[in-house]
Formats: C-alpha cells, structure tokens, sequence
C-alpha cells in the first residue's frame, strides 16, 4: 500500500505549504498566567501553535501526551521548578529532542551555567519582549 503523505505534499493549493512549514509547537511553562499570556501571543505572531502548562510537573506530563518542538521554562515554580524540570524532560529522553529555553529573572551566571549544563538549549532574561525571543529562536533555527 502506497502512503498518501509524502514530505513534498502540499496543502490548501499553497506551493510554499509543505510539512517542513508547518507552524512548530511551543509550551509554555510558567506560574503567572499573564506570562504565559504574553509569551503565547508573541509566539503566536512567529506562527507558533502554542501549549501552557502552570509548574513544571504539569510539563512532564504534558510532553508524556507530545513532544513539543520548543520549550520556554520559567525557573521559580510551584510543584515542581524549572532545573528539576529541565533535569526530568532531558531524562525522558523526547524525540524529536525539543529546545529548551529558560526564561526567568534567575540572571546570575552560576544559575545560567547550572541550566546550561543540566540541558537547556538557550537562556533569556525576564521581561523580555518579541525581539529578544525571536533573535534567541532563530539562534536554535526555529524561526
């Protein structure tokens, strides 16, 4: 049996809509539900389809359900912090591997360090604003 889908397929008749244009998923990972707000509608601008989850722990479990393409994970939660997080996604071992990017006020290098090596991809400073996160994706080619 022949497979209808094929990576040069197109959709809606767009010539340019092939599936390495599909719109990535992103979760957002944060306690402040204004954060995340803020965040998804900046992604949503970069033609992201986005997720939120409130703790880390809820992250997890969301990424047992899909592996998001990218991955903003605040440091200061509740149930669970972003490092240990960090530390849990990375042990799962998701495929595709999804970016991570921290994004909190921890802005001490030994804490940018530590996250780093426990496994995040890039580190951004809150507040940021849709310059600073599009410059840091399209760092990691997500944009």
């Amino acid at each position: 049996m022949t497979s209808i889908f094929k990576p040069s397929a197109t959709f809606g008749g767009e010539p340019d809509a092939t599936f390495e244009n599909l719109p990535k998923f992103c979760l957002i990972v944060d306690d402040s539900s204004t954060i995340r707000k803020f965040s998804a509608r900046l992604l949503k601008s970069m033609n992201f389809i986005v997720g939120e989850a409130e703790h880390g722990l809820a992250a997890v479990e969301a990424c047992r359900l899909i592996v998001p393409d990218l991955i903003l994970l605040d440091w200061n939660m509740p149930e669970m912090d972003g490092l240990t997080c960090l530390k849990a996604l990375r042990a799962m071992n998701l495929q595709p591997r999804p970016m991570i990017v921290m994004c909190t006020t921890e802005n001490v290098l030994p804490k940018i360090t530590q996250a780093l090596q426990a496994g995040a991809d890039e580190y951004i400073m809150k507040p940021f604003d849709r310059d600073v996160l599009r410059d840091k994706l399209a760092q990691l080619e997500l944009v």
